[in-house]
């Protein structure tokens, strides 16, 4: 049996590892894998060996909260919207008392004056005990730290937390052991109060936490605006009678009626009557599609002309809509997080840590020199590599890295998106409304007698009547032509073939060449002309004017200015570019030609997008979508990165990772560029942290003392560490001098 959870509690990899650790080991268990960035448990069990309270009780155990995702499970966004808030308000709260305490307490080294009155020199103890008075709100507000940090310790998975928890632990209680030193007349231990150590780490640590848990924004809301695009009730017909029914009810086998304007409830099959429909909710066509008995019809669809009916052959949970809704479901849920380079490297450096200030207090304590000096160094080592570094490399890189995306147009909306776009080394597009403009355009005019003008003038006229997206083409280039339109006496639809009117007593066709030769209309003349158009992407259509072909107008979806540009930007980053379209194979190789696109795949559903995605990213490729319909959604959330025109779809929008907000597609490439920018800037912090550290320890653990040379003071260490923090955010900053290339 499989089910999905969602565990709470986790921080970092050594979470979610420890989870999927405990639930592998336990009988029955098949496979359990945690999903961190998303906090989703997806597991295979024996269900006649485990219940779900098992597996609960047993993640309970491990130190963390699950509960179990159900069809009506909803994920209240207020919760999250409150967490991070809760996290900026614990920020501001220990940086009210933070900054004051270390102005006591390191102030007077750089000359700053003290008031007398906590003076060390000649009031030690006012020193010490403002300092306590100014910690404790601090230690309060990060209580959070220290819960997750000794809760991991007992149970032998000690994560960053842990470290914190033990360093400033240990720095509040050597300042109380010095409070008491000081009460009993040793004055000098007002230099070796450690308190505003405890504060700056919690401080700076819960700056990063609030600057990861922004990263991550809202759970997007693409599920919820799929479900909106289903109609809520359907016309069946019983016994010859229409009967208005929830769509709940429909059943298969169900007769349904459609009218003009209608969305279509369910899946079927035409039975009766012929119509055009726009599907581009599921293709992402603009263009709508002709139907005649037998046909597939999807549900969310448009009926744009006529009435017709159809049999229900699927419903609920098995239509093309409800497996679209499925298929961005699984895909956000399966998409694996970026590694936290940060929580690989603690992984590893917490418990060396620990253990390395364990040992070098031990040692010196067994040499004879005292509790207080191993104290010292106990505290000096835990305090020095504090992961304040290693906690903000991340998070601020990506803070000032999203900021600079959003100057240039370029939306990222999670960390996550902005760490993964630098490993893309395939990029699929869309074709309509991406790599094109998504709205039909006269392109050419072959005439046969008349002037172009004239031809034009005619099919405008005619076609004013008509809501097809090609006749709506015709008639904006004939208002663009300044032509004046003639009236039309009458006008009728021929479903599947296209219009007939009559014109100042002409009769007057305009179609494909199923209406030319319905009427007999000889279209030899223009044969070539025709193959050549279409061989070009080009949907032709023919006219004919009192029973003579009078020309053919072309229609095509225009490329967008900066296509062709940004595919040969993606070549020279060394990127694959494929194309991803419903379109015929042969309008999209024309497309493709004139862009210089690698690959194409056409004549594709939703479902055989996402599934194409998925076999390039089982080709070992990192794959980013592009894409700006709904029909786009699956493979959006498939793919490593999903990219988003801004012009497009509130869905599709909520399904990427990245936004264009100005519909460039050149801003792919930026968006690539920034990446690879804020990646390279994140290694450099996350070097200099675990490098400051990896020097800094040996020096906190005396081992230069020992061979004549100085202590590390756990005040110095403590300024050396705040320093590190330091320095990580000035080279984050570094970023806010990006600008794109092409």
């Amino acid at each position: 049996m499989k089910k999905d959870f969602k565990v709470t509690g986790m921080t970092c990899a050594a979470c979610s590892s420890r989870v999927e650790r405990v639930l592998n080991k336990m009988e029955g268990v098949t496979k359990a894998e945690v999903n961190l960035a998303t906090e989703d448990l997806h597991i295979d069990y024996d269900d006649s060996k485990l219940n779900t309270q098992d597996i609960i009780g047993r993640i309970e155990k491990a130190g963390y909260g699950a509960y179990e995702v159900k069809e009506d499970t909803k994920i209240d966004e207020a919760d999250k919207e409150d967490a991070i808030n809760s996290l900026k308000k614990r920020f501001i709260l220990s940086l009210i008392f933070a900054v004051p305490l270390l102005y006591i307490s390191m102030g007077h080294m750089m000359g700053a004056p003290l008031p007398s009155i906590i003076d060390p020199m000649t009031n030690a103890m006012n020193f010490a005990l403002i300092q306590l008075i100014l910690v404790i709100p601090v230690m309060i507000v990060g209580r959070k730290f220290f819960i997750s940090g000794f809760k991991n310790l007992v149970h032998l998975s000690p994560n960053m937390d842990s470290l914190i928890a033990i360093g400033t632990s240990a720095a509040f209680l050597y300042g109380i052991y010095a409070i008491v030193k000081i009460a009993g007349g040793d004055t000098h231990f007002s230099m070796d109060l450690y308190f505003e150590s405890g504060a700056t780490i919690l401080t700076l640590i819960t700056l990063g936490k609030y600057l990861e848990a922004k990263t991550k924004g809202k759970t997007s809301e693409a599920i919820k605006k799929l479900m909106g695009l289903a109609p809520k009730k359907a016309t069946i017909i019983v016994d010859g009678v229409e009967k208005i029914i929830s769509i709940d009810e429909v059943k298969v086998g169900d007769v349904i009626l459609v009218k003009p304007g209608e969305k279509l409830p369910v899946d079927g099959e035409i039975v009766e009557g012929t119509t055009t429909i726009d599907e581009s909710m599921l293709t992402g066509e603009s263009i709508p599609i002709d139907k005649n008995i037998g046909d597939k019809v999807f549900g969310a669809s448009i009926n744009k002309f006529g009435m017709f009916k159809y049999k229900a052959t699927k419903v609920g949970k098995d239509t093309a809509l409800a497996q679209i809704i499925k298929l961005v479901e699984q895909a956000q849920g399966s998409k694996a997080p970026i590694a936290k380079m940060a929580d690989i490297i603690s992984g590893y450096f917490v418990p060396t840590v620990i253990t390395l200030a364990v040992i070098s207090s031990i040692v010196w304590a067994i040499s004879g020199k005292g509790l207080e000096f191993s104290l010292t160094i106990f505290i000096a080592v835990l305090v020095i590599a504090c992961p304040c570094a290693l906690g903000l490399a991340t998070p601020t890189a990506i803070m000032v890295g999203t900021g600079k995306g959003a100057e240039n147009g370029i939306l990222i909306k999670s960390g996550v998106a902005l760490e993964g776009a630098h490993k893309i080394n395939t990029v699929v597009f869309d074709k309509t409304g991406t790599i094109t403009e998504g709205k039909p355009k006269v392109t050419d005019i072959v005439t046969k007698g008349l002037s172009e003008d004239e031809l034009l003038r005619y099919a405008s006229s005619a076609e004013k009547g008509s809501e097809h997206p090609l006749g709506e083409a015709i008639v904006v280039a004939g208002v663009e032509r300044g032509l004046e339109l003639f009236e039309i006496t009458s006008f009728k639809s021929v479903p599947g073939e296209g219009i007939v009117t009559l014109i100042n007593d002409k009769n007057i066709l305009i179609g494909n060449n199923k209406l030319m030769k319905n009427n007999n209309i000889d279209i030899t003349s223009v044969e070539n002309d025709v193959k050549s158009l279409a061989s070009q992407g080009k949907t032709p259509m023919y006219m004919a004017i009192d029973g003579d072909l009078a020309g053919v107008i072309a229609v095509a979806d225009t490329l967008k200015a900066n296509s062709k540009k940004a595919v040969e930007a993606l070549h020279k980053l060394g990127i694959e570019v494929v194309m991803l379209t419903g379109d015929n194979e042969k309008t999209a190789q024309a497309i493709a030609k004139e862009v210089g696109i690698d690959k194409v795949v056409s004549d594709v559903l939703p479902g055989d997008k996402a599934n194409e995605v998925k076999r390039l990213q089982d080709e070992g490729k990192n794959v980013a979508m592009v894409g700006d319909g709904i029909n786009d959604a699956p493979a959006l959330a498939m793919a490593n990165i999903g990219i988003a025109i801004g012009s497009g779809t509130d869905v599709a929008i909520e399904s990427a990772d990245i936004v264009l907000m100005r519909s460039d597609i050149l801003d792919v490439v930026g968006a690539i560029q920034l990446s690879k920018a804020t990646i390279k800037n994140i290694k450099e912090n996350l070097g200099w942290a675990f490098g400051y550290n990896t020097l800094g320890i040996p020096v906190a653990m005396g081992i230069l003392y020992a061979f004549g040379g100085p202590l590390l003071n756990p005040m110095i260490a403590a300024f050396a560490m705040s320093f590190s923090s330091v320095s990580v955010l000035l080279n984050a900053l570094r970023l806010k001098r990006f600008k794109p290339k092409f």
